[in-house]
């Protein structure tokens, strides 16, 4: 059985319940194309439980990687709440499992939403999009893991708050169609195991290990 992530069941049921609804109402309304025209919107639910699948997985060694994707690039940034970082930017395709995980145990200090654009999540610009930061604190140090919408997102959906312990491989949150999730360590904390284009999966790809 499929599990639906949380955030994204209405999504699924609406056009499910309207698919249903055209086929049961084809008879009584005495309108029998409405049986063919209700496949269109339970082709549409059908493509959204893909979307918004939320699969079981084991959890990956060292760091691991917050979200299903694509390595996009590793850079260094300079960040308000960490200073100097070491910066992992995966991008999130329509087909990836949306669901984003902690990268390793950690305690949550703040969750903060940051309104913004919607400029695909791919395109150096999105910088300015809408986001979800969360800052955590590891037994080596303060990281941040950043989701950030795109030109489809329109909604970031947090699962945790301040003051939560998550383990690695725990669920922290949904955003909702393509979109891209940041991965934040100030200078010189971790060592990154991947490349550019790498194909990383949330909470199971090891994507870096601690240096401290």
């Amino acid at each position: 059985m499929i599990r639906v992530a949380r955030g994204g069941t209405n999504w699924f049921l609406t056009p499910l319940v309207l698919a249903i609804l055209m086929a049961g109402l084809a008879g009584p309304l005495g309108i029998p194309e409405l049986v063919p025209l209700s496949g269109v919107p339970f082709f549409a639910a059908m493509l959204l439980l893909g979307f918004f699948r939320d699969p079981e997985r084991p959890v990956g060694t060292l760091i691991v990687s917050p979200a299903d994707g694509k390595v996009l690039r590793m850079d260094k940034v300079d960040d308000p709440d960490l200073g100097p970082c070491d910066r992992l930017s995966i991008f999130m395709g329509v087909h990836n499992v949306h669901v984003n995980r902690m990268p390793f145990d950690a305690d949550v200090r703040r969750v903060t939403h940051r309104p913004g654009k919607h400029i695909p999540a791919f395109n150096k610009d999105s910088e300015h999009n809408e986001r979800v930061e969360t800052m955590v604190q590891t037994e080596k140090g303060g990281a941040k893991v950043v989701q950030i919408s795109g030109a489809l997102a329109r909604r970031i959906v947090p699962y945790i708050a301040a003051g939560d312990h998550l383990h690695k491989g725990d669920r922290m949150g949904l955003i909702r169609l393509g979109s891209r999730c940041d991965l934040l360590f100030p200078e010189g904390m971790v060592q990154w195991t991947v490349q550019p284009k790498t194909k990383v999966r949330a909470g199971v790809s090891t994507v870096a290990r601690w240096q401290q």
